[in-house]
């Protein structure tokens, strides 16, 4: 029989302490929310491998959905920098396990999700574990949840090519969006809105798939 809490402290201990990440209530919510509960049943086993994990294959054109490694998922988390009276939107959302963990350090998320069939899923998981403060909505990722914003902070659960204009302006003064930046490396960034400007700074080198929406976009050229 798996020991899924042993294997969350292990997780804990050997992915996400040695990256750098201090803040302890991140530590703590990764402690205490249970992966395993937001993965197919085959992948129960690994849910606390450090890898990303295939929630969706890719089929019909649609690129394939993934959960992303621990590690990375804590290390873009901390450069949010969220607060306990924060309100969250969680772009790309999956099952639900990135909107739980959020849902320990913020006040309030709002969970994104473009596919259907995943956003069922992470409603009824949050809703059985008992994550009142998580609410999931529908809707093209690239576009984010203006109704409910602004944002406190923004946190894309996986890689852009770029962040639409539209999706900064989400974000309240001081607010922060965090994504990981596609590239050979790929790196994570924040971006910060100061009035009516953003700055943007890059951190580590970070791998994650990249989100529908966000892809680069086609060029024709007559």
């Amino acid at each position: 029989m798996i020991d899924a809490a042993l294997q969350r402290k292990n997780m804990v201990e050997s992915q996400v302490r040695p990256s750098d990440v201090t803040d302890r209530r991140i530590i703590r919510a990764m402690l205490d929310v249970p992966r395993e509960a937001f993965v197919p049943t085959a992948l129960k086993p690994i849910a606390y491998m450090d890898e990303g994990l295939t929630l969706v294959k890719a089929a019909g054109g649609n690129p394939a959905r993934t959960m992303m490694a621990p590690r990375a998922f804590a290390k873009l988390l901390q450069l949010a920098e969220i607060g306990e009276s924060d309100v969250v939107l969680d772009i790309g959302c999956g099952t639900g396990y990135s909107s739980a963990i959020i849902g320990k350090v913020a006040l309030t998320v709002v969970a994104l999700e473009v596919d259907g069939e995943l956003a069922e899923t992470a409603t009824k998981t949050l809703a059985g574990l008992g994550y009142d403060n998580v609410a999931v909505v529908s809707g093209d990722l690239e576009v984010g949840y203006p109704s409910e914003g602004p944002y406190d902070a923004i946190v894309v659960e996986g890689a852009v090519a770029n962040v639409p204009a539209a999706l900064l302006d989400q974000l309240k003064d001081g607010g922060r969006l965090v994504a990981v930046v596609d590239g050979v490396p790929g790196r994570s960034a924040v971006w910060r809105r100061l009035g009516r400007n953003f700055d943007r700074r890059e951190g580590v080198e970070m791998a994650a798939q990249v989100l529908p929406g966000f892809e680069v976009k086609p060029t024709f050229v007559f």
